[in-house]
């Protein structure tokens, strides 16, 4: 009985082996939709490490994109590039678009794909608001303008860097350059005619069986995909994922590096209380965080921290508006140069900038009607707070006496003499001494 039940194990272990060396390695699927920023490139990162740990045999890098930031795409080409797993770019579903970054991440798979009724294209770099235009002519004796030499660098230098992938995959080099140059486009029919991509697939389904039994070039050594039954296991944003797109965006990192700073502002006006201090530094480190991921422009973000700190000190040091104005007008300047970039989706809106500069505004006139007001009230501290006190005559006096004076007994000079009882009112200080009158006697 025990020999039946061993080789019952023995058998059901084999069967289980067998199924498993049949079922056809995993697919994983990614999601590059939107503008592609550092929480879309954090995101292929962590898929691709998935992918590794689940042995998948490939990705499939679905793209619905209007381009985005150029650091990032890079990241993600990278990413690709250095993969040991192929990466099928699958522009879907129909109506959908891989623009400018898109192209880029296009260009870098290692098989291109595109569903019909989509198109890819428009590959200039708008980082710096680059504007296609035609070359020098004679005119210009062959030399670009002064003024375009910058904005000419960065599209020959993207030129460049999407030949490089297109030779490096074997598709249309010639029209690739033309993306970046002209900004040109194509739909799915006519960058299959063009060599740009190698399928147009329906949907999903038909994207894997036109793969199936296809040779990849992986590292030098060729690999053949072996597809038939497989299912397509879609990598999902983590919390991550989700988090880093909140905190990326230039509008939030703006209101996160106010929010801390007059958090801030507000510990230091009154010690102790602990929670503004504490949401005012989380808040200022998410924000400078924030910044870190984006294209900045130092320039404006050195202006916006030289009007934050002359509305703080605008705080300790009153100069009645003077210096909280000039910082208002440092901060309006600094964000509205802050990000160095054009793309879609990563510019800051004019209508936060003047919502922000208003609240800035008002913080400074009410600190400045704090100060006047601070200017105006009495001293109500040190011997000169006395000026005003009532009191009472102890003794007959004239010249100099004693007297009670806020329930404290004081040596008073007095100008008239004055009687012992006499109510009396301190109109001044000699030095240590308080000068005091007759005061007006009050009728009951």
């Amino acid at each position: 009985m025990r020999v039946i039940r061993f080789l019952l194990v023995v058998v059901l272990a084999v069967a289980a082996a067998g199924v498993r060396a049949a079922a056809p390695a995993p697919v994983v699927g990614i999601d590059v939709t939107g503008v592609i920023g550092p929480a879309s490139a954090e995101y292929v990162e962590r898929a691709f490490a998935h992918a590794v740990r689940e042995h998948a045999q490939l990705v499939v890098l679905r793209l619905d994109t209007p381009g985005g930031l150029d650091t990032s795409m890079r990241h993600i080409v990278q990413d690709i590039l250095a993969s040991t797993i192929p990466v099928v770019a699958y522009v879907a579903p129909p109506g959908a678009r891989a623009a400018s970054a898109g192209t880029f991440i296009l260009y870098a798979c290692h098989v291109a794909a595109m569903a019909p009724g989509t198109n890819l294209g428009a590959a200039s770099p708008v980082s710096i608001g680059f504007t296609p235009s035609p070359s020098p002519g004679p005119a210009d004796g062959g030399k670009a303008p002064p003024g375009d030499v910058h904005e000419r660098k960065a599209m020959q230098d993207a030129a460049a860097y999407i030949r490089s992938l297109a030779q490096l995959r074997g598709r249309n080099a010639a029209w690739a350059a033309k993306a970046v140059t002209e900004a040109a486009s194509l739909s799915a029919t006519e960058a299959k005619a063009q060599d740009v991509v190698e399928i147009i697939a329906t949907d999903e389904r038909d994207l894997l069986r036109q793969l199936d039994g296809r040779k990849v070039n992986i590292g030098g050594a060729e690999r053949v995909l072996q597809l038939a039954g497989a299912d397509v296991e879609t990598f999902r944003p983590d919390w991550h994922f989700r988090a880093l797109s909140i905190i990326a965006d230039p509008t939030i990192a703006m209101i996160l590096m106010l929010i801390g700073v007059y958090g801030l502002i507000f510990e230091f006006g009154h010690p102790g209380l602990v929670f503004p201090g504490v949401i005012g530094a989380v808040s200022l480190l998410l924000g400078l965080y924030a910044l870190h991921l984006l294209p900045v422009n130092y320039a404006g973000l050195a202006l916006m921290a030289i009007g934050i700190g002359f509305m703080v000190a605008e705080v300790f040091v009153p100069a009645f508006g003077s210096l909280g104005l000039g910082g208002v007008a440092a901060f309006i300047i600094g964000a509205t140069m802050l990000i160095d970039t054009d793309v879609p989706g990563y510019g800051v809106p004019l209508s936060l900038i003047v919502v922000l500069a208003l609240v800035s505004v008002a913080f400074v006139v009410t600190v400045v009607r704090m100060a006047v007001r601070a200017r105006r009230r009495p001293v109500v501290t040190g011997l000169h707070s006395m000026i005003g006190a009532d009191g009472e005559m102890l003794e007959d006096a004239a010249g100099t006496g004693w007297a009670s004076i806020n329930g404290e007994t004081w040596q008073v000079r007095v100008d008239t003499p004055l009687a012992k009882g006499r109510r009396i009112r301190v109109v001044g200080m000699n030095g240590n001494v308080p000068i005091v009158e007759q005061a007006e006697e009050r009728v009951p």
